[in-house]
């Protein structure tokens, strides 16, 4: 009986100020910043903003990579980033403007950027770095080509079907696999804090959900999707958003070359494992909300009404609904807890299929109000919907002039809490036993409670009919399902 929920669990993201503190730390926008510093009135650039290939070393030698010899190649990727973020700005070379060569040569000056991030923001930091990731994403699926010239048409244009790359399908390939390992990271099933490894992430987006044992076409393909990772990993990792441990460079091997068989069959790291950092997880919200995607954050509630609060909740986790109530009662403060709990109450009225839910979440909610919230549910201690929550949680409190519930408002919690907890989708073994511990309570239970005038009578006896481990109960049960759907008809 679920409603529409969220596909997505709510994720945990550190403070902005530690995101902020690990984007500058992330190595690639580290030396994007030290280039851009560096850069001054003799800086010489391309057409395109890139540095010319004579200042590739002396770039390399201010990063401390004078000796490696990828240093140019670190360089001039960190000089892009630089640009491509506004940490320098790029003046295109004006006409006739030519060296020695032949080539026009642009010049650079510090970028706004560049300052935001030493006197601006967390936000402001926050949002450099994106649109670095921004970058850096599209440099993951950009194709590798051995001669770009051999491209190029006689108009310029760029011959893309000689590629065989079609950007869009490889940018949503990326995100795909981004948005599994986002999944992955937050499920309480996954990894928690391990990492993933590759083989497992890449027939996350190849094998289909309803394959049994993969043929032999589906494990080729897991394997080239491995490959294709492989690579676009170790252009995310620099920015931060991964910490990607690669595949074993002995595993692969040149086309028509037999592979080398790892030496432990067992050892799944020597293909790779993945995990999202805490920058990666808050950077992977961030372009899933650009898109339009349901992607909640524990604290997102906050400053939201008890309506917004008990329906956001509704399908989080426990732990992650328990912290997102407290945000919100903190928000509130102790001389704002008696109207806090008014609020709670008044938001789970309702006759609609999540009312059930919402007075459940609301029940666990007022626990962490404390006492201050008596008051506002003795209040309601003559309400249909919430007078039997009310004496609950005035009984589990040990208060004082607690009013015995009249048997109709008894079978209508009954029946309200097991529509909550089926709502929930919780574990069978715990509906099963909430089931049978509530009608075994009171004699004559499915003689009566078919009675009962909620929205979700009939429903509750169908799924106990389904439910019950003793037959004759569960045939009482069906009974009284088919009694109170012909109730509803009259």
């Amino acid at each position: 009986m679920s409603a529409e929920r969220p596909s997505l669990p709510p994720v945990r993201l550190h403070t902005e100020a530690e995101l902020a503190r690990d984007a500058l730390a992330a190595p690639l926008l580290a030396r994007a910043v030290r280039l851009a510093r560096w850069a001054g009135p003799d800086t010489r650039v391309g057409p395109g903003g890139e540095l010319v290939d004579a200042q590739l070393p002396a770039a390399a030698q201010h990063l401390g990579l004078g000796d490696d010899e990828d240093g140019a190649a670190y360089a001039s990727e960190a000089w892009r980033l630089a640009v491509d973020t506004g940490l320098v700005d790029v003046e295109d070379p004006q006409e006739g403007e030519e060296d020695g060569n032949g080539d026009a040569e642009g010049t650079v000056t510090a970028g706004e950027n560049l300052a935001l991030l030493t006197s601006g923001s967390p936000q402001d930091v926050l949002a450099i770095w994106l649109d670095g990731l921004e970058a850096v994403h599209a440099d993951a699926t950009a194709p590798a080509f051995d001669d770009f010239a051999d491209l190029i048409g006689e108009d310029g244009s760029v011959d893309f079907d000689a590629l065989d790359w079609d950007p869009e399908e490889e940018a949503a390939f990326l995100d795909g696999v981004l948005g599994n390992l986002y999944l992955l990271t937050l499920s309480e099933a996954g990894p928690s804090d391990g990492p993933v490894p590759l083989p497992a992430l890449a027939a996350s987006v190849v094998v289909p959900e309803d394959m049994g044992e993969p043929t032999d076409d589906v494990l080729e393909q897991v394997s080239e999707a491995m490959m294709r990772l492989d690579d676009q990993f170790r252009v995310l990792e620099p920015i931060g958003i991964v910490a990607y441990q690669p595949v074993d460079e002995t595993l692969l091997t040149e086309e028509g070359e037999e592979a080398t068989p790892p030496a432990d069959d067992e050892d799944v790291t020597r293909y790779g494992m993945v995990k999202l950092t805490p920058l990666g997880l808050y950077g992977i919200r961030e372009r899933m909300l650009e898109a339009g995607v349901d992607a909640p954050a524990v604290g997102d509630l906050a400053d939201k009404g008890a309506d917004a609060l008990l329906d956001g909740i509704a399908y989080y986790p426990e732990d992650a609904a328990r912290t997102e109530v407290g945000l919100w009662l903190d928000r509130r403060g102790a001389d704002g807890a008696e109207s806090a709990a008014a609020e709670l109450l008044g938001a789970a009225r309702g006759g609609d299929r999540r009312a059930p839910l919402r007075r459940l979440h609301c029940q666990q909610a007022l626990a962490l109000v404390g006492p201050e919230a008596e008051p506002a549910v003795r209040a309601v201690l003559g309400d249909p919907e919430l007078g039997g929550l009310a004496r609950v949680w005035l009984a589990e409190r040990g208060s004082a002039d607690v009013p015995a519930p009249p048997e109709s408002m008894i079978f209508w919690l009954a029946v309200d809490t097991i529509a909550a907890q089926l709502d929930a989708d919780g574990e069978l073994d715990e509906l099963q036993g909430l089931v049978e511990g509530l009608s075994d309570q009171h004699s004559g239970f499915f003689d009566e409670v078919w009675r009962v005038d909620h929205p979700a009578t009939a429903e509750v006896l169908e799924a106990m009919g389904r439910i019950h481990s003793d037959r004759g109960a569960a045939k009482a049960a069906r009974k009284a399902a088919y009694k109170a759907r012909s109730r509803q008809k009259d």
